[in-house]
């Protein structure tokens, strides 16, 4: 498949990022820090980007499409920083059986959600 999303390039710009997750990614436990893919090999980033606005559908509809393709086979969630706005179910299954915990750390240090703009981890009630 990456064949063939290579072949429709929308853009010399646009591009997949592959990035090997090794070392000492895989020496952490699962639960000791709020990266929860501790046992993946690989992490991966579609960047759809066009040289202006006129390319934005193409660009948009290839990087969709590719996402879409591969999807079945990953790991079902994503690196933080690599997300848009997917939605609350996406940043709860990017931290797996972390994001407990960390609703539990938010509301300890951020009741009230100031620090929002990101893929926001909601504070738990009554932690």
């Amino acid at each position: 498949q990456h064949l063939e999303f290579g072949r429709r390039l929308p853009s010399d710009l646009s591009t997949m990022h592959l990035y090997p997750i090794d070392g000492a990614v895989h020496r952490v436990g699962q639960q000791e820090t709020a990266f929860g893919f501790r046992d993946a090999k690989w992490s991966m980033v579609i960047c759809g980007i066009g040289k202006d606005s006129s390319e934005k559908e193409a660009v948009s509809r290839w990087a969709k499409d590719y996402w879409a393709a591969l999807h079945p086979h990953s790991a079902g969630a994503a690196y933080v920083n690599f997300m848009m706005e997917e939605g609350q179910e996406r940043v709860k299954a990017t931290y797996q059986a972390n994001y407990e915990r960390l609703r539990a750390v938010k509301a300890k240090y951020d009741p009230d959600n100031f620090f929002r703009v990101n893929q926001n981890i909601r504070p738990k009630k009554g932690a």
